[in-house]
């Protein structure tokens, strides 16, 4: 028999290398404890590969047998699934082949807008817009809509997702997002422009499909013992959050007791705080049994920061193997800041205060003096739009009322004026017509809060952002808290970047003791 010859004859690794150049390497993830970590790992949405990296791998695993097997982890380490028909009968197919499905590491749930009841005068509405494109043909939403209540009734989805997460063998990270086609984004812009009465129109609804996205995800994981330990969840409603506590009590401390990350951003306002403090007994329960966590980010939408004490949410509870924790929105004191960093001041490696507000009477310079002063591992901090509340509130009320979407092109730092300080995906209201997320960490620079330049360089003193510099009188950075420049009135950007470094950047030769 001869010997095989060309690419054939290529050892195995050699072959993952080419697949590595289409594809990066199925396996290779952001550590936790790196400034990355909280944007790339759980809030950037999956990267689709492009058609012709897509066809790319499909032809080399149709090259042979062994080359089929070798390219199996490229193109199943992580499954992304629409709630749809089709997406359903995909995942259905995937996790039928259990040589498929061994391989997932990480699943996204892919969620549209809801159809909710209505649709008698769609037609008109199109009509009176002067649209006769084919993708805005009335047939196609109400097909969209007819699906939906179809999947709802026989519980399709329900039984799919346990199917898959039975499957997923190897499942490390669940990811819920809220994604949006050309055609529905068109629609609904439509609806806000017509006169039309909107009870009379084929209405669409995020807080009822994240409800149920929500619910029956932790039905799945609950049901199959999954071996998850990530949940992240960029654009959630505050109502799921109560429809757990309601709905799967008892088994909430079983799910939360699997997690080494959870990351959660709520991107409703109205009624927020109510909502949250409904659910204060809820998140104690997550957080007193989830005794394992690494990495936790709470965050809600920058335009309207939580009024809840960070202890309404977070109960005092010390995690032992913490290493990233991150808020985002919140109207606090200086001293609920320092309690909390104090409990973890041996373990933690990373801190994230985003849109944090402070309130009259607290001052940035008392928390930054104990970042630096009192904790052990810190590597990085970021502090992106940090700010006090009065002024915050003085900024909203000259400005004009735009929607946290239309902001969300802002990728980098380097701004200055008032529109950086808004960012994240809002309400029902606030649309996109891709997956929302917050975008900000991707595309930033360096010395911002995406990190290094490239995902897989971890933040060693080498780099910007951890890189030290002496603070003591013989160098032209501040010596303490006091000469920071705070004044208890705002904060600008060259400021708090400036503060990001003086925290981390202990001298090590004279800040020994």
């Amino acid at each position: 028999m001869p010997e095989p010859r060309g690419p054939l004859a290529l050892s195995n690794e050699l072959l993952k290398d080419v697949l590595d150049c289409i594809e990066s390497d199925p396996e290779r993830t952001v550590n936790i404890d790196r400034r990355a970590y909280l944007s790339v790992e759980s809030f950037r949405p999956p990267s689709l590969p492009e058609p012709s990296r897509a066809q790319d791998i499909g032809n080399f695993r149709l090259v042979c047998r062994r080359f089929a097997e070798i390219g199996i982890p490229y193109q199943f380490a992580k499954v992304a699934t629409r709630f749809s028909k089709h997406g359903l009968e995909r995942l259905d197919k995937i996790c039928s082949h259990n040589h498929l499905a061994k391989h997932t590491r990480k699943f996204s749930y892919l969620v549209p807008y809801f159809y909710v009841e209505g649709g008698e005068q769609i037609e008109q509405l199109l009509e009176s817009q002067g649209t006769h494109h084919g993708y805005l043909d009335p047939s196609l939403f109400r097909k969209k809509a007819d699906d939906q209540r179809r999947i709802l009734h026989t519980k399709e989805d329900a039984q799919i997702l346990r199917k898959a997460m039975t499957a997923f063998v190897s499942l490390q990270h669940v990811q819920i997002l809220r994604v949006q086609d050309e055609a529905d984004r068109l629609l609904l812009d439509m609806m806000e422009e017509s006169e039309l009465p909107r009870a009379a129109m084929l209405d669409l609804k995020w807080t009822p499909a994240c409800i149920h996205a929500t619910s029956t995800i932790a039905q799945a994981l609950l049901h199959t013992r999954s071996p998850f330990s990530r949940f992240s969840g960029p654009m959630m409603n505050s109502q799921s959050a109560l429809v757990i506590k309601d709905r799967i009590p008892q088994t909430v401390p079983l799910l939360a007791s699997r997690l080494a990350c959870l990351e959660l951003h709520f991107d409703d306002s109205e009624a927020l705080n109510e909502r949250m403090r409904a659910a204060s007994r809820l998140f104690k329960t997550v957080f007193s049994a989830a005794k394992n966590l690494q990495a936790v980010h709470v965050g809600f939408p920058t335009r309207s920061p939580l009024e809840l004490g960070l202890e309404e949410i977070f109960h005092g509870v010390q995690w032992e193997k913490l290493r990233a924790f991150g808020i985002q929105s919140w109207r606090l004191d200086a001293d609920e800041i320092v309690q909390l960093a104090r409990r973890h001041r041996t373990v933690l490696r990373g801190l994230r205060l985003r849109d944090v507000q402070l309130r009259e009477g607290s001052m940035w310079k008392d928390v930054l003096a104990m970042l630096r002063n009192e904790m052990e591992q810190l590597d990085w901090v970021s502090l992106r739009r940090v700010d006090y509340s009065k002024h915050f509130d003085e900024l909203w009320a000259d400005s004009m009322e735009i929607k946290d979407g239309s902001l969300e092109g802002s990728e980098s730092d380097d701004e200055d004026d008032f529109p950086a300080h808004f960012s994240v995906a809002g309400s029902d209201n606030d649309r996109d017509d891709a997956i929302e997320y917050d975008s900000d960490d991707e595309h930033s620079l360096a010395d911002t809060d995406q990190g290094p330049d490239a995902n897989e360089i971890a933040l060693s003193p080498n780099t910007t952002a951890s890189l030290p510099f002496c603070t003591c009188s013989r160098s032209s950075n501040p010596a303490s808290a006091d000469d920071l420049g705070d004044n208890g009135i705002f904060v600008f950007y060259q400021q708090r970047k400036m503060w990001e470094q003086w925290v981390i950047g202990r001298c090590l030769e004279h800040s020994c003791t």
